[in-house]
């Protein structure tokens, strides 16, 4: 019967926003309501979830006390408001039709997500319907961001819309008391999807045959593409050092690590030493890759885990299955033996885009792979798995992907539509307006130019999803940075600010801190190469900052980069730079001599004699890498930041040891290097921080058979003094106490804990990354904060 407006009856309109579709907001607010009693609706809306209540009065306060807390797990509430109503006397609650909107929607994205225990339960239960269905899912847990194409969130306008839900499926869907009420996600293995194996000789299988098959073959030392949420893996057996070889060589991957999966904790602990941390984020729904330090035992059943997965780290990277096929890939309980750990790498060449077209695959990674397994539901975007590490008990993410991307950042302070397009390597770009930042998953180098191709539809999807508009473009000011070359042939008449790299590096760290900016801090950046404001390769840079502008405090001495790219490539050409620069003899029983001919030797002096392609460096990347290969750890860096991981490893080893190098810091001639305004803060020129003690104390040590692990630690050390002294001087002029560490460099844990514990114990504030990577991966977010003070500043000019 149907009820009557009366005395005592309250109906409201509530409108929650937040992460609240796709993560089964609306069955709990369907239950929340009906067991109070209430009447009404919920239905999603382009703006959240908005539901009607109506009911004792109550009972209706307890529903709005109650909605935001007792959320889903998935869902993350931003906001909940509500406004009276007149009462309508609705018979029952139920959950309406999403309502459309002309423009695109802003409600939060939700993130994909691992699969929960209730889903591992059904598809390891031979009881279950769901037994072994490689797609088991529900309103906790799977794909959601990578299958989305458009808002409000419902089946019809994800990748799953082609799958017609079986009756039993529908059955479940409509129930209140399942866990699957309203899961747009929700399929069965009546419905699909399905799975399906090639072989590069042709064979085609599907189900479970197509599995049985895949497992064969990667037992047998085969490499499979693997078709995940966000795009392809190339998988092997991680125990097989032949197998980790063969896609070493095929990817042409040098000598990158690779990740590995294991099936489970237990096995994870018998590869790494992990924390109480890399447990809790190995288990999270994120399902990152956690680096973890490595142990040398034995992993069994097969084996040993290949040294090749990460020659010369003292890390792996391990994360756990996080979707049905992945556990089904690794085995399940009385299923044949197969390999105990798989390498799970990008499924693509180095330096291109992930794949995630079947079709594509079959092209791009015909030459990788020895059979494709796939299936049936399409990814609309890719996601690439997140990657991160521990220090000090917290997270330091490496790349913000999968299980992040697209949740957005609060940032302190409200912005103007904006697009910031990062950087060029291990490039992100960022999406922010009023007061949050969306940064994109991990997109790649842009030097490829599929990867460009694959910014530009990854920017165009996340406008949609959020509905901003950019009025502003931020990019970096580096002049042949593709990233800001794209930026400038976008612009179409909307203001372009350009951030110099060091600058956004500082504010990144201050924005995802919350930081308003009313306070100079001590800016610490420390990377491989950013364009300077003078033309020079900077990359050591301790700057005094705010969001508005920056004042250069202290830098490393220039020293020559010779032949560019040739000298990040080449470690030993920045070691005989800089000694060169310090005044010591290329000794022929120098590691750093001994990796070259005396060709080499010959034109890289007559280089530095005549400054012949010798761009100017303060990078404080290409001084670890100079350190490695006076040590002779490393000559030839396969990979970005090789040198200087492997320097880590070797000093984490001997970190006990507590001898230290020490470098000359003292005035310069130069100017003060401020930019924007900013130099109320010590004006006076930069201090230079002078090498060439730490490199020919280094070069001594070296030739007197001193162990690279010894030369390592007291270079780490010397680092965290400077890093200590430059502080303590920039306090005692000015007062800031506030410190922020980021940059590539402080990817490095030992680091990173040693500098902050030195700053810590001496009184200072010290900021890290906990939320965005400290690499070039994070500049986005700095750029998107820089670019809205010096808009702001123009505009105020510009009315005054």
């Amino acid at each position: 019967m149907e009820a009557e407006p009366g005395e005592g009856r309250l109906r409201r309109q509530v409108t929650v926003t937040g992460v609240v579709q796709g993560v089964g907001f609306r069955p709990h607010v369907y239950a929340l309501a009906t067991g109070l009693g209430l009447t009404g609706s919920v239905a999603n809306s382009p703006e959240g979830v908005v539901i009607e209540v109506e009911g004792d009065e109550v009972a209706v306060g307890e529903f709005c006390r109650r909605v935001g807390p007792e959320a889903p797990p998935l869902a993350s509430v931003a906001t909940v408001s509500w406004a009276q109503e007149q009462a309508r006397g609705d018979r029952e609650f139920r959950i309406r039709p999403s309502q459309s909107a002309a423009g695109p929607g802003r409600t939060l994205t939700p993130a994909d997500a691992g699969i929960c225990d209730d889903c591992l339960h059904d598809l390891t239960d031979p009881g279950n319907r769901r037994y072994r269905h490689p797609f088991v899912t529900c309103t906790n847990c799977g794909p959601r961001f990578t299958i989305i194409r458009d808002l409000p969130y419902d089946r019809a306008r994800t990748t799953m819309a082609r799958f017609a839900m079986c009756r039993d499926c529908a059955r479940e869907y409509a129930d209140p008391a399942d866990r699957r009420f309203h899961a747009e996600t929700i399929c069965c293995p009546g419905c699909g999807p399905r799975l399906s194996l090639v072989t590069l000789g042709g064979q085609a299988e599907a189900g479970e045959s197509a599995l049985a098959t895949a497992r064969r073959l990667l037992a047998a030392g085969a490499v499979v593409a693997v078709k995940g949420l966000g795009g392809y893996h190339l998988a092997c057996d991680a125990t097989s050092e032949a197998a980790v070889a063969l896609l070493r060589k095929r990817k042409r991957r040098g000598d990158q690590p690779f990740a590995v999966m294991v099936a489970d904790l237990a096995m994870a602990s018998r590869l790494a030493d992990l924390g109480a941390e890399e447990r809790v984020a190995l288990q999270s729904r994120q399902r990152p890759i956690v680096l973890a330090s490595r142990r040398d035992g034995d992993c069994a059943p097969s084996g040993r885990l290949a040294d090749s997965v990460a020659p010369g780290l003292g890390d792996v990277g391990l994360m756990l299955p996080y979707t049905p096929l992945h556990h089904l890939l690794l085995g399940l309980r009385g299923d044949p033996s197969g390999p105990a750990a798989l390498v799970m790498t990008s499924g693509n060449r180095s330096g291109e885009p992930l794949v995630i077209d079947d079709d594509e695959a079959l092209e791009r990674l015909a030459d990788l792979a020895d059979a494709w397994l796939a299936h049936d539901r399409p990814i609309h975007v890719p996601c690439d798995d997140s990657v991160m590490r521990i220090v000090d008990r917290a997270a330091l993410p490496v790349r913000r992907s999968r299980g992040h991307a697209p949740l957005p950042v609060d940032l302190p302070f409200m912005v103007p539509p904006t697009l910031a397009v990062g950087g060029d390597l291990k490039n992100t770009f960022c999406l922010a307006a009023s007061g949050r930042a969306w940064l994109s998953p991990h997109v790649g180098d842009m030097g490829d130019f599929r990867t460009q191709q694959a910014f530009g539809a990854a920017t165009a999807h996340l406008e949609a999803l959020t509905g901003i508009q950019p009025e502003m473009i931020a990019a970096d000011r580096h002049p042949d940075y593709r990233s800001s070359r794209w930026a400038a042939a976008r612009a179409s008449g909307r203001p372009l600010r350009q951030v110099q790299h060091h600058h956004a590096h500082v504010a990144s760290t201050l924005a995802e801190h919350g930081h308003d900016g009313s306070r100079h801090v001590l800016g610490v950046a420390f990377d491989g190469t950013g364009y300077g404001d003078d033309g020079a390769v900077w990359g050591s840079e301790f700057l005094l900052a705010d969001y508005a502008g920056y004042t250069r405090a202290a830098h490393l001495r220039y020293v020559p980069l010779p032949g560019g790219d040739a000298g990040v490539r080449n470690p030993w050409r920045m070691a005989l730079s800089h000694l060169r620069a310090a005044g010591v003899d290329w000794d022929a029983d120098l590691p750093c001599v001994q990796a070259c001919s005396r060709d080499d030797v010959r034109m890289l002096g007559s280089q530095l004699d005549g400054g012949i392609q010798c761009v100017p460096t303060s990078s404080m990347g290409r001084l670890f890498d100079a350190i490695a290969s006076i040590a002779g750890v490393c000559q030839r860096s396969g990979y970005e930041a090789q040198a200087a991981a492997e320097l880590e490893a070797l000093a984490r080893r001997a970190s006990g040891h507590d001898g230290r190098y020490g470098f000359a810091i003292g005035a310069s001639s130069e100017g003060a290097g401020s930019s924007d305004g900013s130099g109320s803060a010590g004006d006076g020129p930069p201090l230079l921080v002078d090498a060439a003690p730490v490199v020919a104390a280094a070069a001594v040590d070296a030739l007197a058979g001193i162990s690279p692990s010894v030369i390592a630690v007291r270079f780490h050390r010397a680092v965290t003094d400077a890093v200590t002294a430059i502080a303590e001087r920039v306090r005692a002029d000015t007062g800031i106490s506030e410190v922020t560490l980021s940059g590539g460099v402080f990817v490095n844990v030992l680091l990173s804990h040693w500098c902050a514990a030195a700053l810590t114990d001496r009184g200072f504030t010290v900021l890290r990354h906990r939320r965005v990577p400290p690499t070039d991966a994070g500049l986005a977010l700095g750029q998107v904060a820089v670019a809205a003070k010096q808009h702001a500043a123009a505009k105020q000019l510009k009315e005054e």
